[in-house]
Order: structure tokens, then C-alpha cells, then sequence
């Protein structure tokens, strides 16, 4: 007669951040579990500021397995982590926690899922192109190792330069690749195969300061966040001469599928995932 309590009971997992209530990444999970027929708990994660260190223990302390972690979170989890990943590392800011009998493993997914959006689901070819990144926070540091081995010049633009100016020295690389930092205002004159939006600028209805003929021929405008319908960066840069604009749905999926995989030893498919998301 089998035991009644002979059973695994399914390790919890969430996303941490703040604000958190619009993360998608609850059911994101939910679908990679039912197509990989994992038992999962996975909820959304509200910490105030100075309170994640606390929270991350107490979610390990009730039987946590991992976190996906976001704003303003990625560097204190990169701070926080006894043992890193080696793109984690470079970008000196983590997005996933994986929960050991006696460590706390550290990485960061980011980077390649932006990439495996772009390239697998988008169909962009990054060599040689020239990339602007707006924005210098937590977000851009996940993302720019795999650019550069890819792109042939790479501008972080950001409001307060020094912030530009230490991730270019941070990132800088002995491949060949132009990693340069500026104001908005010294990129009047430029134009670019690439524009990744990575301010929260959309998040307030707003886009960043930025030329009206920023964007080269056949350019594409990415915005690093996303929402049930294209964001202000999408909208004005579709009336600013880029020929595609695109959301970072496709990287949120893609970047949790690197996690799911982390913890779980299971690549969903991302496709399906990313079609019911964007389903009316």
C-alpha cells in the first residue's frame, strides 16, 4: 500500500521588486510549469526599500527554491549572493537566485534573453551594427557583455553621464568594440541601427530626450519595458523614421526561460508562452 505521505511538496518560487504588481512573470512561470509538468508556486513579491535581504532570507526560511528578482533590487541580489554565475559577475547585478543547502547561487539572465529575443524571435542580426543604450541602471548591466560581442559600437546615453561613464569603463573590452558614454544631449548628429530604451521613462508616459533622427535606415527601437499596448517609446519612435518597434515581452519570456532552466533542468518553449501573453 503506498505511503499517503510519501510526496514532494513543491518548492516555492516569485519575482521580488518594487513596484511588482504588474509583473507578468507569475504567469509566465505557471506556463512553463504546466508544459514541463512541474508542480510550482510561484507569486509576485512587493519589498520596500532597505528590506530585501530580510525578505529573500524569510522566503528561504519557508522553503523557497529561487527568486527572480527586479528594480531596484539586482544589485543588492549581486551583493547578496555567496557564489556567481560568470555573466552575472561581469555585470555586477543579478536577476535570479537559486537557493543551495548552503549557498545563495547567484546569475543573470538578462543579457541573453534580450538576445534570444532579438535574434531567434525577431530575426535581427546584431554584427556590426550601432547600438544606443538609454539608460545606465541595473538593467543595462545585465545586457551589455552579449551586445558587444556582437555590435561594432555601442553608446550608453544616459541623463547623468558619470553613471554612463562607469558602466563604459566597467564594460570595456579588448575585442574592438567602441563602448562610449554621453548625455542625451551629445547625441544630436547620430543616428543608429539599434535604439534599446532601458529608462522607466515608459512607465511614466514619457520618452527620454532624445533626436528626432536618431534612427539610421531599417533601424529597429526596442523598449526594455512592456505593457498590454505599444509604450511611448514605441509609438514616437514608429513617427520618428525607426522601421520596427518592439516591446521587451519577448525578453521578460525569454530571460525567465533562462531561469526556469537554472532551477528546474527544463527549457520551456518560449513561443507559445509569448503568443497567449500578447493574445487580446
Amino acid at each position: 500500500m503506498p505511503d499517503p505521505f510519501d510526496f514532494e511538496i513543491p518548492k516555492c518560487y516569485a519575482v521580488m521588486g518594487n513596484p511588482i504588481g504588474h509583473s507578468k512573470s507569475p504567469a509566465i512561470h505557471s506556463q512553463f510549469a504546466q508544459q514541463c509538468g512541474i508542480e510550482l508556486d510561484y507569486t509576485a513579491v512587493q519589498v520596500d526599500p532597505g528590506g530585501f535581504a530580510q525578505a529573500v532570507e524569510h522566503f528561504r526560511a519557508a522553503g523557497g527554491g529561487g527568486l527572480n528578482v527586479t528594480v531596484p533590487f539586482k544589485v543588492e541580489a549581486f551583493k547578496l549572493a555567496g557564489r556567481l554565475s560568470d555573466r552575472a559577475d561581469q555585470a555586477g547585478a543579478v536577476n535570479t537566485l537559486k537557493f543551495g543547502e548552503e549557498e545563495l547561487y547567484g546569475d543573470n539572465t538578462d543579457g541573453v534573453g534580450l538576445l534570444r529575443d532579438l535574434q531567434s524571435n525577431l530575426g535581427v542580426d546584431l554584427k556590426g551594427k550601432s547600438i544606443l543604450i538609454l539608460g545606465a541602471g541595473g538593467a543595462v548591466r545585465g545586457i551589455l557583455a552579449p551586445l558587444y560581442e556582437s555590435a561594432k559600437r555601442i553608446v550608453i546615453a544616459n541623463r547623468t553621464v558619470s553613471r554612463a561613464q562607469d558602466l563604459a569603463r566597467h564594460f570595456s573590452h579588448p575585442s574592438g568594440v567602441i563602448i562610449e558614454a554621453c548625455g542625451f544631449d551629445a547625441l544630436s548628429g547620430q543616428q543608429f541601427d539599434v535604439v534599446l530604451n532601458a529608462t522607466a521613462a515608459s512607465l511614466e508616459g514619457q520618452v527620454p530626450p532624445i533626436p528626432v533622427d536618431i534612427f539610421a535606415q531599417r533601424a529597429l527601437a526596442y523598449d526594455l519595458m512592456y505593457a498590454d499596448k505599444p509604450t511611448p517609446f514605441m509609438v514616437w519612435s514608429q513617427t520618428h523614421g525607426a522601421s520596427q518597434a518592439e516591446d521587451g515581452l519577448g525578453m521578460l519570456v525569454e530571460q525567465a526561460a533562462e531561469s526556469f532552466h537554472l532551477w528546474h533542468g527544463q527549457r520551456p518553449q518560449t513561443g507559445p508562452v509569448i503568443q497567449a501573453l500578447r493574445a487580446p
